[in-house]
């Protein structure tokens, strides 16, 4: 009686199922070891928000209440933008050098492994904001309104927002330098409508409607309440919440749409 030899049944990856905290706690120290050794990634996120908001006071220097009236604006901006260049570059060249699909034969879910990124990036949206903030506040005297800590709050969801645009988008690029091309689709349509450069309600209506469903423009309402209010108005709360509810879908929609490997 002869028998056959079954065939080993390679093994998979188990069932990541929910969120878990020690694999999402693993993946953010990962990445900021590695930002550790990236210097000029640390300095484009810490220190080009800083200098802009220094270049922009003294090319106003001769009018500081134009300063005063866009400079809380940009101070969300900037760490918007800068977190949405390193983060969709940083991710992709995980994906393009292999280490995203080895980390995804892991036991690691694709919401660990954003939630891990939203962390690390997220830790480094705080340090960037408080200094940002700081520097504007006291040192290039901006006059607000309101609290200092919700200027912060602000440029910090801010920066959670760019961070999670930058993941989100990493999924649609097959190059940094497609990564990059992202920028005008996804950031420059928001700063043109934002009410940055003329009101919301001044615009064309079909634009006005556009400016009503991008984040950026709830970004700068925020700011321009702490701006000109002394307390916490029913307004900035409205701001703030939608700013962080948008950052989450897309960290939602980035976990939908993760690639393991760029084509």
């Amino acid at each position: 009686m002869s028998t056959t030899a079954s065939t080993p049944t390679p093994l998979r990856p188990a069932s990541t199922g929910a969120l878990s905290p020690a694999r999402t706690l693993a993946t953010a120290a990962r990445v900021l070891r590695q930002l550790r050794h990236d210097p000029r990634t640390i300095a484009l996120m810490l220190l080009v928000p800083c200098v802009m908001l220094f270049l922009l006071r003294y090319v106003f220097d001769g009018s500081p209440r134009t300063f005063d009236t866009i400079g809380a604006s940009l101070l969300g901006i900037f760490p918007l933008i800068t977190m949405f260049l390193v983060t969709s570059i940083a991710t992709l060249r995980e994906r393009t050098s292999g280490t995203l699909e080895r980390l995804l034969a892991l036991p690691l879910g694709k919401g660990d492994l954003i939630a891990g990124y939203a962390l690390a990036f997220g830790a480094l949206a705080i340090v960037q904001s408080a200094l940002a903030t700081g520097l504007a506040l006291w040192f290039l005297d901006l006059d607000v309104t309101g609290s200092p800590w919700l200027l912060l709050l602000v440029a910090l969801l801010d920066a959670l927002l760019g961070t999670a645009l930058g993941l989100f988008v990493s999924a649609f690029a097959a190059s940094e330098f497609q990564a990059v091309q992202f920028m005008p689709a996804v950031i420059f349509p928001q700063l043109l409508l934002c009410g940055l450069f003329t009101p919301r309600d001044a615009m064309h209506p079909a634009l006005e409607a556009l400016s009503d469903v991008l984040p950026m423009s709830y970004a700068v309402d925020g700011m321009n309440e702490v701006l000109q209010h002394s307390d916490m108005t029913a307004a900035f709360v409205r701001d703030a919440l939608i700013v962080a509810g948008c950052a989450l879908l897309v960290l939602c929609l980035g976990a939908a749409t993760l690639r393991r490997r760029t084509v």
